[in-house]
């Protein structure tokens, strides 16, 4: 059963986080898949995984760049998953339920990154978790602290 996960950010923004989880899902043999709402949010993304440090980058690609299935890192506005990948990201409050209820045996795991601070990210966080919740999913609960750790909350 795929694991559902929450990360509530709260020191640190998603352009910080998100590639440390990255790389601790390569480092783990998993590739991964990355999914926002917009096209715009890809492409920032896109530059972010280039650039985030000045001695690493994390390779990845998108429907734009074809391949896919090569890609250790997809990045994405659909529920497509050209890689394989066994885990998947949800950014700037994009759905897990139609993901998840179109292929629920597809990941090991499912993590919704939301920012604590945006007010509108958070009551959507609250309003997905509610839904899964009502499916009878196992969902799980992780608070960033202030050195960018993450505490299991529920």
């Amino acid at each position: 059963m795929t694991e559902v996960w929450f990360y509530h950010l709260t020191s640190q923004p998603l352009e910080r986080t998100l590639p440390v989880l990255l790389e601790r899902s390569i480092e783990r043999k998993w590739k991964a898949v990355v999914q926002a709402t917009s096209d715009e949010r890809i492409a920032a993304l896109d530059a972010l995984l280039w650039t985030y440090s000045d001695s690493s980058f994390l390779a990845h690609g998108s429907a734009r760049d074809g391949d896919g299935a090569l890609q250790p890192v997809y990045l994405t506005t659909g529920a497509e998953n050209p890689n394989g990948a066994v885990i998947r990201f949800f950014v700037d409050g994009a759905a897990i339920a139609p993901v998840l209820n179109e292929q629920p045996d597809a990941y090991q795991r499912m993590i919704l990154l939301f920012d604590g601070n945006d007010d509108d990210l958070l009551a959507d966080a609250r309003a997905q978790w509610k839904a899964l919740k009502a499916q009878g999913r196992d969902l799980s609960y992780w608070q960033q602290n202030d050195d960018g750790r993450w505490a299991k909350k529920a």
